[in-house]
């Protein structure tokens, strides 16, 4: 096959199961347990109806402003799963609208994550689907490729490969490599359930906060 004409298929995924898991987690706590780095960059907003989604991944490349492989990955993509496309951030030309969203939305498809901008803004977010992208414009994409489906893909700043698992809300996009999901996901759990006693603590007035006195003064500061 040729660099920027493949489609190859996903053969593993994120399981149903940690998929529940994680969609019950917020995206900064997932994305503090794995130090940060595996957080897509700020920008990307909610379009669609879904404000909150965990998924396998399946990768799509596109050349900027064009949506061809898109369009074929939506057809041949399962339900459930998470399209992520590699639209090269490019926001003066949408990747997407209202007939494809769609065409996606009626075959199962869980959420759409673009690297790039979307149209019909106000058509998308009735609908029973996460799209999550950087940006809206009017103008629409071509439809020549080339473009791949199946490979590793680059989307805000993250490598992403077939069955990551995908977990998106309001503050952004994580991404999970499929072969530490079961670690992450327990770590995120635990992280998740100290934070829900530190609200509690806030709210009763007993949130220990000597941690930031002690940090001070480890740094040298004077006059504490």
């Amino acid at each position: 096959m040729t660099i920027g004409f493949r489609i190859r298929p996903v053969t593993r995924r994120a399981t149903p199961e940690q998929c529940a898991r994680a969609a019950k987690l917020p995206a900064a706590n997932i994305g503090d347990v794995m130090n940060r780095i595996q957080t897509m960059r700020g920008g990307f907003a909610p379009y669609g109806g879904k404000r909150i989604i965990a998924g396998p991944a399946f990768p799509v490349r596109s050349r900027s402003g064009d949506n061809l492989m898109l369009h074929h990955a939506i057809d041949v993509a399962e339900p459930g799963d998470v399209i992520v496309a590699d639209g090269g951030g490019e926001l003066a030309i949408a990747m997407t609208g209202e007939l494809m969203m769609g065409h996606a939305a009626k075959r199962g498809i869980q959420a759409v994550i673009i690297d790039g901008a979307i149209r019909d803004k106000a058509e998308l977010a009735g609908m029973d689907i996460g799209i999550w992208a950087c940006g809206v414009t009017p103008s629409g994409p071509y439809k020549d490729g080339p473009g791949e489906i199946g490979t590793p893909c680059s989307c805000g700043g993250q490598v992403v490969m077939p069955g990551d698992l995908i977990m998106a809300d309001e503050d952004g996009v994580v991404v999970i490599p499929y072969e530490e999901i079961e670690t992450v996901l327990a770590a995120a759990e635990a992280h998740h359930a100290k934070e829900i006693v530190a609200v509690q603590q806030i709210q009763a007035r007993t949130y220990d906060r000597r941690w930031v006195t002690e940090s001070l003064k480890a740094k040298g500061f004077e006059g504490l």
